[in-house]
């Protein structure tokens, strides 16, 4: 047993790279390892009479949990098959003479049960760390929707090894599958594409964080798909994790009005449902359509030609009578309001949500005085 795990050890330390690069104390435990799975198969080639069993993880026991981070399942196949090697080769003068072949039929069974046994480990501590990746993503996803961005947020972040920027977040209406199955499918096609993703369902509800798509077009191709039936809405792209929660309020204010526009695109935008997140009471809402919408017409003769416009069902004939101004005037001021605020008088759903903007900001000024 001592000569052939020496020379184990030797062919590991000629031909494996990884293993020559394992720090001192690793490299002993690999070979505390591969000396115990030789005793365990002499033991068990001596039992002539079958009671001794062929190998479990016990096999494995003699490690530290820490040494299956240092060595993967494709490593330790790679150890399993050189300890073969060593042990085949050793045949012709370990066998009695006539029982090569029956030494030989036991190595091979031997080692493919060493093999399953392996199998089973790395299986089982990849259902914990999995279980515990599901754990930490969920805490993640939730912090994110409650707004509550704390210094875990990272570590968290980190050790599911996430990377990437910017970030989007979508909502939407879970699927009618089974949770794990769907956030599990979503996650390994963002590894895919090289996004980073999270997902968590919270009743009937899906949010997925996508990190480190070129577009935000992009970040919803592959994920839309994935949703069940109704709206699903688009937060505004923020830099970085630590502040997706910015754009999960938004997506989240934009999934709950997103009933007051029956004919929304799917996916869409949070911002292009600001007129409706602002009815709903959204805060954020109301502050960005007075910021984009009031202020910037504010003082100004755009701000009377806009409310004008609009009380008169967007007539540009009646706006420039009441003004006492040509119509080439107000098409000018229409172009500026467009210009300033990013909407366009003349078309529906903008002129609604200048609409809205024109009220919210007469509130505020109402308030304040």
């Amino acid at each position: 047993m001592g000569s052939l795990g020496t020379a184990a050890m030797a062919r590991m330390d000629d031909r494996l790279a990884w293993y020559r690069q394992l720090s001192a104390e690793d490299r002993s435990w690999v070979g505390l390892v591969a000396q115990a799975g030789i005793a365990a198969f002499v033991d068990w080639f001596q039992s002539a009479d079958g009671s001794t069993p062929t190998p479990s993880v016990e096999i494995f026991g003699t490690a530290p949990r820490e040494l299956k981070r240092s060595v993967s399942l494709q490593q330790t196949v790679d150890l399993v098959r050189i300890v073969v090697e060593v042990v085949e080769a050793e045949v012709q003068d370990l066998a009695a003479p006539g029982g090569e072949d029956e030494l030989r039929q036991a190595i091979l069974r031997y080692t493919r049960d060493v093999a399953f046994a392996a199998a089973h480990v790395y299986a089982r501590e990849a259902e914990v760390r999995g279980a515990w990746d599901a754990r930490l993503e969920a805490l993640i996803v939730d912090a994110l929707v409650r707004g509550e961005v704390g210094d875990g947020l990272h570590s968290w972040a980190a050790a599911l090894g996430w990377t990437s920027s910017p970030v989007v977040v979508l909502a939407g209406h879970a699927p009618d599958v089974d949770p794990q199955t769907l956030i599990g499918g979503m996650r390994d096609k963002g590894r895919r594409l090289g996004q980073d993703l999270l997902a968590g369902v919270q009743g009937e509800r899906l949010i997925v964080i996508v990190g480190g798509a070129d577009s935000i077009k992009d970040a919803a191709r592959h994920v839309v798909p994935r949703f069940g039936p109704g709206p699903i809405v688009i937060g505004p792209e923020v830099p970085d994790l630590h502040a997706a929660a910015s754009s999960a309020r938004a997506a989240m204010a934009g999934l709950r009005a997103a009933a007051g526009w029956p004919d929304a695109p799917r996916p869409v935008l949070a911002e292009d449902l600001l007129a409706e997140r602002a009815i709903d009471g959204d805060e954020d809402a109301r502050a960005q359509l007075v910021e984009s919408v009031y202020l910037p017409l504010e003082g100004t003769p755009l701000l009377d030609t806009l409310a004008t416009y609009l009380e008169q069902g967007t007539s540009l004939e009646a706006t420039a009578r009441l003004l006492f101004v040509h119509p080439n005037t107000v098409r000018y001021r229409l172009k500026k309001i467009t210009e300033l605020t990013g909407y366009q008088p003349t078309e529906g759903r903008s002129a609604f949500t200048l609409q809205v903007g024109l009220i919210l900001g007469r509130l505020s000024r109402t308030a304040v005085t």
